[in-house]
């Protein structure tokens, strides 16, 4: 049983009476979507913003929110399940010396598909095939209606666009990582879309007072309730599987163009969603854990923890902090808007920032500069009692969609 105290008005955290927020950089409206949702009486006994946090739909990204009784499906999101993966290879920096990495690059945009609505042509690998069997076996189980989405099937293994990545990097002692970013693709999508409507239609009828129309909530012991999660499970299930998937793949090239047979090139995997819900027992209270923008970072649980394109990344082990509900941020968090972004920096600014480092150079990544994202350094630090870091990883290889 997991338990938490509530919010002292002297910690200097604490920036609403039932808010608690450790990040060093933070505007009005993001504290604002924060303490308009303690006004929701599920919503306890406190939210914890993450050093990340930034203005989203629904709730702020970097928001953990516990709740009793009731979950509001826009916060947990329309990417559900997103998150990061990472596998620290054999090879060193000197073993790829001399390696290809524009080519990497090239391979990697085949034979993983980029950008939103670009899916497999084709499913011929064993474990894709395994994959796909698992997830048809669990929604046909469980029931998960997925007529929105009939290209489900062809999304698994794709990347999107946005924030997700491809990268390799090399940790502080030179050793190679694969590492990239997604969640649950266009099916996730339509199943956010599809239960944050039904989530709206409710409480309009039902006539709850919300502070935001995304605030909209279901009530636990309802068929909507239990439809929502059914299908939020599954989805999150596709969104480890997806990155799996695409993990695989960036292995197996890697390996190919590195005259390596596959088995052995791999030592260690993390995989970690940072958009999600589970359920947690607190002080004997059965509750929902929303993380939105945030990870799990339980007493020696392994994260991930990317910056921006262009900037370090990291691998962390939690602390266990119970006042931020044992989680910690996911990233580096947006200051700029994309609009503000394209408007303010262009493609030399971007390709200045690069230096050093092979990507997908054009006008399509200037939102993603590192400029339109808050320090990482400043981040980690604000998350030092959160986590702490076991790797620092910098890119040589990034890949975008758009």
């Amino acid at each position: 049983m997991q338990r938490v105290r509530s919010p002292r008005r002297e910690d200097p955290r604490q920036i609403a009476p039932r808010v608690l927020s450790w990040a060093s950089m933070i505007d009005d409206d993001t504290a604002g979507q924060a303490i308009a949702l303690t006004e929701l009486e599920f919503v306890k006994p406190h939210v914890a913003l993450m050093p990340d946090a930034h203005f989203g739909m629904g709730s702020a990204v970097g928001t953990v929110i516990p709740t009793v009784g009731a979950i509001i499906p826009a916060a947990v999101g329309v990417d559900i399940g997103c998150g990061m993966i990472a596998a620290r290879t054999k090879h060193s920096a000197n073993d790829i010396e001399g390696l290809d990495l524009v080519g990497l690059r090239d391979e990697l945009t085949r034979i993983i598909p980029l950008s939103p609505g670009n899916y497999n042509r084709d499913i011929l690998r064993d474990y894709t095939v395994k994959r796909l069997a698992e997830l048809e076996a669990r929604a046909e189980t469980d029931g998960v209606d997925l007529s929105h989405s009939p290209q489900w099937r062809e999304q698994l293994g794709s990347l999107g666009g946005g924030n997700h990545f491809i990268e390799l990097c090399l940790d502080e002692q030179d050793r190679v990582w694969c590492f990239l970013h997604s969640g649950s693709r266009g099916v996730g999508n339509k199943i956010a879309q599809k239960h944050i409507r039904i989530a709206q239609q409710r409480c309009e009828q039902a006539g709850a007072h919300l502070p935001y129309r995304d605030s909209a909530y279901l009530l636990e012991g309802t068929p909507e309730f239990d439809g929502y999660m059914t299908e939020l499970l599954w989805a999150q299930a596709f969104a480890l599987a997806n990155r799996e998937e695409m993990m695989d793949r960036f292995v197996d090239q890697l390996a190919l163009m590195m005259g390596d047979e596959r088995e052995g090139v791999e030592v260690e995997r993390i995989n970690a969603h940072h958009n999600y819900t589970e359920q947690v027992n607190i002080d004997g209270t059965t509750m929902w854990l929303t993380r939105k923008g945030a990870i799990n970072a339980e007493t020696g649980r392994p994260g991930l923890i990317p910056g921006s394109m262009g900037t370090r990344s990291y691998v962390t082990r939690g602390l266990g902090n119970e006042d931020a509900f044992w989680s910690a941020p996911h990233g580096a968090g947006r200051v700029l808007s994309r609009r503000a972004a394209r408007k303010k920096f262009t493609e030399h600014d971007l390709h200045e920032r690069m230096r050093g480092i092979v990507y997908r150079p054009g006008r399509a990544w200037i939102d993603e500069i590192p400029d339109a994202y808050k320090p990482i350094d400043r981040v980690m630090e604000d998350a030092r009692d959160l986590v702490e870091i076991v790797h620092e990883l910098r890119q040589i290889l990034n890949v975008k969609g758009t």
